[in-house]
């Protein structure tokens, strides 16, 4: 279960808006506006403060939904919330352009901060790294959105151990170096690869770890079975193989084994599966995306 002072560890992710996630493939597969915005309410209602978001999750439709959310709260609330967005994703670019150039990071942010109505965002994701572009440009830009207070921080998603040295030795020096605070990653009891070289190193550098796919989408919530078809409506159903990989008897197994502990201390699944990455050292905090009200509930959230 998770406890009232853990609730800062808890990022509302807002990538079934609309669509689910970036993909073109699932465009207005996900939330309707009407669904997101009552699950922004509840969420503000049981206290969380934080919140995820892509610049093209459904195309963008997520920033405008999630924009026009904020744009409804007190100024006290907007005041003390962290609202997070990325760039870099390729399904956003335009065909002959680089996804982290100078000039696609500039447009892009912009445009995230019309979105979102604001006037600054921390932390600012890169979202995917782009070999098409050097490191050293897109940081340049970055560097360019701190001055220009667009951005307060930023962080990378998706990235490697070695990644995460390239950008540490980039921003060795100057504003940029103090800025890089966050990095997220999948992470999940089915998928540890972390444990072995990013978060060590995240915590060397005293950065902060968002775990995304706590549930590995939706497996660790029981709902999916070896050898049956996934339940309609569910995401891999919608997104056939995408989790295909993570289908195998040792997954199972794991799920197993963290079913005995959900029952041991009376928790659902998911619950379980939310509490050991809050357990895992190095982790600050992970990205929830509930589709319906109940599911905050089955989470540990506000039960």
């Amino acid at each position: 279960m998770i406890r009232t002072d853990e609730l800062g560890r808890i990022v509302f992710g807002c990538g079934n808006f609309g669509g689910l996630g970036s993909s073109p493939a699932l465009r207005d597969k996900g939330d309707d506006r009407e669904r997101a915005l009552a699950l922004l309410d509840h969420a503000r209602e049981l206290g969380l403060t934080r919140f995820d978001t892509a610049n093209t999750y459904d195309g963008g439709v997520s920033e405008q939904v999630l924009g026009e959310w904020l744009g409804r709260q007190d100024a006290g609330f907007r005041t003390r919330i962290e609202v997070a967005t990325k760039v870099g994703n390729p399904v956003g670019c335009p065909p002959g352009e680089r996804p982290l150039s100078r000039a696609q990071v500039a447009h892009h942010l912009d445009e995230s901060l019309r979105r979102l109505g604001l006037e600054q965002i921390a932390p600012y994701y890169l979202h995917e790294f782009d070999p098409s572009t050097p490191l050293e440009e897109t940081l340049e830009a970055l560097d360019r959105a701190l001055a220009a207070g667009k951005i307060a921080s930023f962080g990378v998603s998706n990235a490697t151990a070695a990644d995460l040295q390239a950008v540490i030795d980039l921003t060795a020096r100057g504003a940029l170096a103090a800025a890089f605070t966050h990095v997220q990653n999948g992470f999940n009891r089915l998928e540890t690869g972390d444990l072995d070289g990013v978060i060590p190193l995240v915590r060397e550098r005293g950065l902060r770890y968002v775990a995304f796919s706590p549930l590995a989408g939706g497996l660790l919530s029981g709902k999916y079975q070896p050898d049956r078809a996934p339940p309609p409506g569910t995401r891999l159903d919608a997104a056939p193989g995408f989790f295909e990989p993570l289908m195998t008897p040792a997954s199972f197994a794991a799920i197993a084994e963290l079913q005995q502990r959900a029952t041991e201390h009376r928790w659902t699944l998911s619950a379980a599966a939310l509490r050991f990455i809050l357990d895992t050292p190095g982790v600050d905090a992970l990205i929830i995306a509930p589709r319906s009200l109940e599911q905050f509930a089955t989470y540990g959230i506000g039960a």
